[in-house]
C-alpha cells in the first residue's frame, strides 16, 4: 500500500521540543513536495509546513514561524519537522501528504492531497 507514515509525537511540556518524521511506504519519497498538517479536536485541518521536492524551498504557516523546521533526506526517504519551543496551542494529530504537481504550480495547501498517512499525535501539556 501506498501511504505516508507518521512518527514521532508524543507528550512534551509547554517549550520543550518534538521531531517527527515522515517516512514513504511503497515508493521513493524523493519525486513529491511533502507537506505537513495538524488537526486539533473539533478544529479544521490546518497546513503546517512544506518543502520541495529538493529540499530548497520551504513555506510555513505563521503560527509556527520560528519555531518549526521542516527537512528532508531523500536517501533515507523521510521528511521531517523539527518542533521547538511547543505551545499548548499546537496540539493535534500531525500528518504528511505529497503534491503531485511541481513545487512553482502549488498555490496552497490544498495541492497535498496524495498518500495521506495516519498521523502522529502531539500534545503539550504541563
Amino acid at each position: 500500500q501506498l501511504q505516508l507514515v507518521e512518527s514521532g509525537g508524543g507528550l512534551v511540556q509547554p517549550g520543550g521540543s518534538l521531531r517527527l518524521s515522515c517516512a514513504a511506504s511503497g515508493f521513493t519519497l524523493d519525486y513529491y513536495a511533502i507537506g505537513w498538517f495538524r488537526q486539533a479536536p473539533g478544529k479544521e485541518r490546518e497546513g503546517v509546513s512544506c518543502i520541495s521536492r529538493s529540499g530548497g524551498s520551504t513555506t510555513y504557516a505563521d503560527s509556527v514561524k520560528g519555531r518549526f523546521t521542516i527537512s528532508r533526506d531523500n536517501a533515507k526517504n523521510s521528511v521531517y519537522l523539527q518542533m521547538n519551543s511547543l505551545k499548548p496551542e499546537d496540539t493535534a494529530s500531525y500528518y504528511c501528504a505529497a503534491a503531485v504537481i511541481p513545487w512553482d504550480k502549488i498555490t496552497g495547501w490544498g495541492a497535498f492531497t496524495h498518500y495521506w498517512g495516519q498521523g502522529t499525535q502531539v500534545t503539550v501539556s504541563s
